[in-house]
């Protein structure tokens, strides 16, 4: 790729204790898959699975198909392990409330 065919956008993924955060160079019109595979992200973390996972720009869901803009931040969300509103209720019984 020439200089003036690339953008810069970065892919994060973040697990217990480790955030993984990739800078990557990509050509305009590239999709979020793309992006991924191309950080080698999929390798650091082989737990990821693009079939179940959610991902997003910049906290806003978007499909694997979804083309990137120059300086976009890639995300690849991890499943709940608990629901929200019921981590909300116990922590409220616990404080009395």
């Amino acid at each position: 790729m020439r200089n003036e065919e690339v953008m810069p956008v970065q892919v994060c993924y973040t697990r217990v204790g480790e955030v993984i955060l990739v800078d990557v160079q990509v050509s305009p019109g590239t999709t979020i898959m793309q992006a991924i595979e191309r950080s080698g992200v999929l390798k650091q973390a082989p737990e990821i699975n693009l079939q179940t996972q959610k991902v997003g720009v910049f906290g806003k869901l978007k499909s694997l198909e979804a083309r990137l803009h120059p300086n976009d931040r890639v995300e690849i969300y991890r499943p709940l392990v608990a629901d929200p509103m019921e981590a909300r209720r116990r922590r409220a019984a616990k404080h009395g409330r």
